[in-house]
């Protein structure tokens, strides 16, 4: 007698009767469901399409004289040094953005409705990773653009298609760690407020914005260890030349390290949460 898979409230509670194909398929249908979302209320894009414009503006034309200086260069020389940083810092920021709409989803009352739908409860999550690595596709090519319009200089393409995809495979890991706070904590502003508790030490303590020879020697350890100056580096080398290797296995070693923890853990909220 066969046995068929029975999609029921308790398989959504992580019954291994839900098939891998209907798991998919729930990801795609909430895929599509954020999507329409979004065409619905397109100020939701605003940080992804005009972060990394200011952004870019902001330190290429207040910085770039004179950190350019200290590179051997002018504003010409900081905008090569720092268009493949910010790549790493719009990880970082469109990361941020999946606690405090998660948790907005959460006050909303829309996802007691989707724990209540017969649906794989990781499949709420992995879509909503999905949206937000396509809101971070749309950001890093506004970058890029806007790069090159300021004089950014791209001479390795295989180096810059490289250089995405390790922002992308980084930021997911990112993402599964403010989807943790989006579960957790009280309302979107304790979520923003903690994410920028994270983010401003992690972005400035790094190589995003300027080398970091000349800060202290203990700031420097930190540095080194940085999941956001290994991206920065890595990108760097990428795409316009210089070491990768030690950077690359240091972001790699950070990106599985925080999908294994946070992955399944931010799963395990979700289906907690009373």
């Amino acid at each position: 007698m066969s046995t068929a898979v029975v999609e029921t409230p308790l398989a959504a509670k992580g019954d291994p009767r839900i098939s891998p194909r209907a798991h998919a398929r729930h990801i795609g249908a909430l895929v599509r469901r954020n999507l329409l979302w979004i065409r619905q209320d397109p100020e939701s894009m605003f940080d992804a399409v005009l972060m990394p414009v200011v952004f870019t503006l902001l330190f290429v034309y207040v910085f770039g004289g004179s950190i350019g200086q200290s590179l051997g260069g002018g504003q010409d020389r900081y905008v090569q040094y720092v268009v493949p940083g910010l790549m790493a810092m719009t990880a970082m920021n469109i990361a941020t953005a999946v606690g405090t709409g998660f948790n907005e989803d959460f006050q909303k009352g829309v996802m007691d409705r989707f724990r209540t739908l017969p649906i794989g409860q990781g499949s709420v999550l992995f879509a909503k990773i999905v949206v937000e690595l396509m809101r971070m596709l749309v950001a890093t090519t506004i970058l890029m653009i806007v790069g090159v319009l300021v004089g950014f200089d791209i001479t390795n393409w295989p180096g810059l298609f490289a250089s995405v995809g390790l922002s992308v495979l980084f930021g997911s890991s990112l993402m599964w760690i403010f989807l943790v706070l989006g579960v957790t904590m009280k309302n979107a502003q304790s979520v923003q407020a903690m994410g920028f508790l994270v983010l401003m030490p992690l972005q400035f303590g790094s190589s995003i914005f300027s080398p970091t020879r000349t800060m202290p020697g203990w700031l420097q350890n930190f540095t080194d260890y940085n999941p956001l100056s290994a991206l920065a580096d890595t990108t760097r080398g990428l795409m316009v030349g210089g070491p990768v290797t030690h950077s690359l296995w240091v972001t790699l070693a950070w990106t599985a390290g925080l999908t294994l923890v946070m992955a399944p853990i931010a799963i395990h909220k979700f289906r907690t949460k009373s």
